[in-house]
């Protein structure tokens, strides 16, 4: 809308300073007599007239196509989320279908501790090794209610029938991060130190923090598939990021957000 009104604004002064050269052309065919010095000052005061449409016009083409570089950068940004968006899909869908495998095992096993113990424990290996090779919210945090899980069935200090409960309502809890956006604190690798931040989490997706000292940053999405936070340098983003604290600090948590885009890199 910006650039729309921009351009407008560019026409009608590109239409007033034709308007005005107009004018003084038939001034000055309509003066039978003109002193020297007048039409001198005229064709001083035309020239300048059209070097600024000229100007007016150079300037409008070039934001012409400033807006069409943005528009197709916006459309390269919003294919890389629909990648994301449709990775995470697949990621939920398996984790649902690692819920449904639980529940006719234990029906198959007929309250079987030992034979449900090796299929346990392989749907926790999966289980975890989603976590560390995906999106890092609060990593240690959830790989350690997993190998909690573990040692005790290991240890046979939880009865297999009922860590198969508890392993339901981890991944359960795994579906529900997804959909969830908040503000939270962790500790994050920064800049090679260990740091705890604010968190603006978004689905599984986007991750967003600031730091004590007001740097603002986010989780980028690595080539290799990993993710490593950066501070953004740029003011527009650092503004971006504090309006997305600001809003989930309201609880607001729906609704329009210009965000830095953390795929792009």
């Amino acid at each position: 809308m910006h650039e729309h009104c921009y351009e407008e604004f560019m026409k009608n002064q590109f239409s007033k300073k034709v308007a005005t050269f107009s004018s003084m052309i038939i001034l000055l065919l309509s003066t039978p007599v003109v002193m020297g010095n007048s039409l001198e000052n005229l064709a001083r005061s035309l020239a300048k007239i059209r070097g600024e449409v000229e100007t007016l016009q150079t300037q409008l083409d070039l934001d012409k196509e400033k807006h069409g570089s943005r528009m197709s950068a916006l459309n390269s940004q919003l294919a890389d989320l629909s990648v994301e968006e449709r990775r995470q899909k697949l990621s939920i869908e398996k984790l649902q279908h690692s819920i449904e495998k639980l529940g006719v095992t234990a029906k198959q096993a007929e309250q079987s501790g030992e034979s449900l113990k090796p299929i346990l424990l392989a749907v926790l290996g999966e289980y975890r090794h989603h976590i560390q090779t995906g999106f890092p919210f609060k990593m240690d945090d959830r790989v350690k209610a997993i190998n909690d899980l573990e040692n005790n069935l290991i240890n046979q200090q939880v009865d297999p029938n009922k860590a198969v409960n508890q392993t339901w309502s981890l991944i359960e809890d795994e579906i529900r991060l997804s959909k969830e956006n908040g503000i939270y604190q962790q500790t994050v690798m920064l800049n090679g130190e260990k740091v705890l931040v604010d968190i603006a989490k978004l689905g599984t997706v986007f991750l967003f923090f600031q730091t004590k000292d007001n740097q603002s940053g986010m989780a980028i999405k690595q080539a290799s598939g990993g993710w490593k936070f950066e501070v953004v340098e740029s003011a527009g983003d650092r503004e971006r990021i504090r309006n997305l604290f600001d809003s989930l600090k309201k609880q607001i948590r729906q609704g329009y957000f210009e965000l830095p885009n953390p795929l792009k890199k």
